[in-house]
């Protein structure tokens, strides 16, 4: 319960900061429409949940039969979120407004929402990077980490949902903004270096 404020101020600040899924939905959004922009964003909610059980199954496993290897894969994790954070904040613009989608049914637009997101293996590795910090390894680490992911992909949901929304109505130029901000860009550097840090000086 301790760790839960300083879970919830993280998963809000990523989960804002644009990312592909986000663009994607923003493509879907602005190109096709409201319809499919909030089709788009519960295609890339439902794809977590596959990243979630994953990680689950895995961490439970892991835990159970190596418990020591807990900590190499906090340190392990903890390395992976400076890394991404470094990368991000020395990352150039790359025009994220310039992402297009043909236009498609929504059952297509669902479906590779879903795709999209359970074949990026970034979002497993940040998944397993992100939530071994907010677990308690002498508790039932399975359901700990489902009921932690499933709360940020809800957030995530909520928070593509309400893109969706905004871009059908603004258009392209709500896309270009987001796409492009450089204050997003520190932001998430600099939230996925502390994450990673605190992840390092924490005790196991």
């Amino acid at each position: 319960m301790s760790t839960l404020p300083v879970f919830f101020a993280a998963m809000f600040l990523l989960n804002i900061t644009p990312g592909p899924d986000m663009l994607y939905v923003l493509a879907r959004a602005t190109g096709q429409g409201r319809a499919a922009g909030l089709v788009s964003a519960l295609g890339v909610g439902t794809g977590g949940f596959f990243h979630i059980f994953a990680v689950a199954f895995g961490l439970a496993g892991l835990l159970r039969t190596v418990p020591v290897a807990y900590s190499a894969l906090r340190y392990a994790g903890a390395a992976y979120l400076i890394y991404l954070g470094i990368r991000t904040l020395l990352a150039r613009n790359t025009g994220g407004g310039s992402v297009a989608t043909e236009r498609a049914a929504l059952s297509r637009v669902f479906a590779q929402g879903v795709i999209t997101n359970v074949l990026n293996p970034k979002v497993a590795l940040f998944f397993l990077a992100f939530l071994p910090q907010f677990i308690n390894p002498n508790g039932n680490a399975f359901a700990q980490t489902v009921k932690l992911g499933l709360i940020f992909d809800f957030s995530g949901t909520v928070v593509n949902v309400t893109v969706a929304l905004a871009a059908s109505s603004v258009g392209d130029a709500l896309r270009k903004r987001i796409g492009s901000a450089p204050l997003f860009r520190w932001l998430t550097g600099g939230v996925f270096i502390g994450l990673g840090l605190r992840l390092a000086r924490r005790d196991a």
